[in-house]
């Protein structure tokens, strides 16, 4: 089993629909340390596991610098069409490490770290 794994960090901004106070309930940014982990049986025809510039072409290129309200499947319902303000998608770390791990070749696991001691995995089973 061959396995890379790549750490990104991108600057997000986004906000909570909380049914309790919180400072997330108001627009925010965060600087996201994202680790992504992909494996496969047998090597490409680069002989890779997965192109190192394909993982950032998705983390960095779909969410650095952006608001994860308008991402869908992250902030918001694509099946229902529903926006935040409507009852949709909060965008939490949860839904971003879940998003990433779809997005990417062989990805099996991504770990997504908001802030110093507060980090969210999505792995498949």
């Amino acid at each position: 089993m061959f396995k890379v794994k790549k750490t990104l960090e991108v600057a997000v901004s986004h906000k909570l629909n909380l049914p309790y106070i919180s400072a997330c309930n108001r627009n925010h940014g965060h600087s996201l340390l994202i680790t992504v982990y992909c494996s496969a049986e047998e090597l490409n025809e680069n002989g890779m596991v997965v192109d190192f510039t394909e993982i950032k072409r998705v983390v960095h290129g779909q969410l650095d610098h952006q608001y994860l309200n308008d991402i869908e499947g992250v902030g918001w319902d694509s099946a229902t069409k529903t926006p935040l303000n409507q009852g949709g998608l909060n965008p939490t770390a949860e839904r971003i490490a879940r998003w990433i791990c779809m997005q990417i070749p062989s990805c099996y696991r991504v770990d997504v770290q908001e802030s110093t001691g507060n980090m969210a995995t999505y792995e498949e089973e």
